[in-house]
């Protein structure tokens, strides 16, 4: 299996949370995982922390799903490509929910073409607006709500963690 490497952005979590958010990256990693929590200064009474790791490419997908489920926490997870692997983001917030897409060496998302179809049909029919549609498949909307936490973040420390295999 290919080795690559991802960040875990949490943007916000109640303090309650956090043990919790590093269990679950610790079973994913397996390696104990202690974040350094810093508070969140866009959502007060919320904390924050990043997570650079290096495991086997998927792993991304692995903490996604790990995280998913708690409507109290946003946070996003990227996976860069590897040979013969693409890379990928995850987005979750409470009001959208997750949100996958595939990148490229250069970070761009990647649209399937059969989305893209998907998204034209809608647009013929009359049951969605075409620029939308492909916002949605770009992630524009979890973009515009996570930006106000991701900016907050700026010089947030950083720590690396590598998977034990």
């Amino acid at each position: 299996m290919a080795t690559t490497r991802g960040v875990l952005y949490v943007h916000t979590v109640p303090s309650a949370l956090c043990p919790h958010v590093e269990w679950a990256a610790g079973g994913v990693l397996g390696v104990p995982v202690k974040l350094d929590w810093t508070p969140q200064p866009a959502a007060q009474g919320t904390y924050r922390a990043e997570l650079s790791w290096q495991a086997e490419a998927g792993t991304a997908a692995k903490l996604a799903s790990a995280l998913r489920g708690w409507q109290k926490l946003r946070f996003e997870v990227t996976e860069e490509p590897t040979n013969g692997v693409e890379g990928e983001r995850y987005s979750f917030t409470p009001t959208l929910g997750i949100f996958h897409a595939t990148t490229g060496v250069h970070g761009d998302i990647m649209v399937p073409e059969e989305r893209l179809k998907a998204a034209m049909l809608k647009a013929a029919t009359g049951e969605a607006d075409l620029t939308e549609e492909v916002e949605r498949l770009l992630g524009r909307p979890w973009d515009d709500e996570l930006e106000p936490f991701r900016y907050a973040g700026d010089g947030a420390p950083v720590r690396w963690l590598h998977q034990v295999v």
